[in-house]
């Protein structure tokens, strides 16, 4: 009698191939800069922050295999375990899911609309950019920094709200992803602890940035001015004078937004620090890694600051899976 041959081991190995091809676990990483961009330029989460969110899916995706069709002959010397160099993925098949996911997600940034689509378009460019021809020269960090603050404009625009509002808190996304960017081209040789020095300043001024800043709606008093001249003046509502939230509101959102910025700090820190001390590619990975989840909290905080705690909650909540699978597939 013949043998079974057998499929499901194949299939299951083949599923585990593009699982570590495109990272799965950094996908719980995506759609906080959607959710964090609506909450920054003042609108709530829609049917049209879904299609945000599905775009910044697909691009990223896209990105991940391209990187690793872009390193395939480096990542054999450095890397023969990942699905390219070990065999497990075809080159030609991890371009085409490049280029399929690409004209995905931008389909899906055109059913919100032309803005979201030229945002969408941008960062497309961005990516592919940085994984053909910017990724080892200086401005590499650069390029994946503009493409991660192009991800968190796209939910602010495809939301519906002021995208002006946003620009901050896609500035602040940047930073960090510039920082993370930078230590992770050591990760493969180790080398020198400056990076993740570095890495560790712009955590510590971030943070700071966060709790501090005197223009974080959360907690910042109200302008006072001379009385209004008649009754209706004073009373009447304007657009750009919003009626004050409740008191115990805004120190719940000042509490949950501090909460979340120490989370962001730890995620961020603690493995930098480590990497710092001992600069070598275990070590430096790890940092990364922790650099990559950090950002759930950071854009939760992001959110909270925003005057946005439920969208903060739901992004937070995010985080332990994104630990979890992590364990076992690397984001790196």
């Amino acid at each position: 009698m013949q043998k079974p041959r057998p499929a499901p081991r194949a299939a299951g190995a083949g599923l585990r191939a593009w699982v570590e091809l495109l990272r799965l676990p950094a996908l719980f990483t995506v759609p906080g800069d959607a959710l964090a961009g609506a909450a920054a330029a003042g609108a709530r989460p829609n049917p049209r922050t879904l299609l945000a969110i599905g775009s910044s899916l697909c691009l990223y995706e896209a990105g991940m295999a391209l990187n690793d069709w872009a390193d395939r002959a480096e990542d054999t010397v450095d890397r023969p375990h990942r699905p390219l160099p070990s065999g497990r993925v075809k080159p030609a098949a991890a371009l085409a899911a490049a280029g399929g996911l690409t004209l995905a997600g931008l389909a899906l940034a055109s059913r919100a609309g032309r803005r979201p689509l030229a945002v969408a378009g941008a960062l497309a460019a961005t990516v592919w950019s940085y994984d053909l021809v910017l990724k080892r020269t200086p401005a590499g960090p650069v390029a994946m920094a503009a493409a991660r603050g192009l991800d968190l404009l796209l939910g602010g625009v495809t939301s519906g709200g002021d995208t002006r509002k946003a620009v901050p808190s896609a500035l602040t996304l940047a930073t960090h992803t510039l920082a993370v960017t930078t230590v992770s081209r050591h990760e493969t040789q180790g080398g020198s602890p400056w990076a993740p020095l570095t890495a560790l300043a712009t955590t510590t001024a971030l943070t700071w940035s966060l709790t501090h800043d005197p223009a974080d709606r959360a907690g910042a008093p109200r302008a006072s001015g001379p009385p209004p001249q008649n009754a209706s003046t004073a009373t009447a509502p304007t657009f750009r004078d919003p009626p004050p939230r409740p008191r115990g509101l805004t120190l719940d959102i000042a509490t949950l937004s501090g909460a979340l910025t120490t989370l962001y700090a730890v995620t961020s820190a603690r493995p930098l620090l480590h990497a710092a001390l001992n600069p070598s590619p275990p070590l430096t990975q790890r940092a990364v890694g922790g650099g990559i989840r950090a950002m759930i909290p950071l854009q939760a905080a992001l959110a909270a600051r925003s005057g946005a705690p439920v969208t903060a909650l739901l992004t937070a909540a995010l985080a332990p899976a994104a630990r979890r699978f992590s364990r076992k597939v690397s984001v790196t």
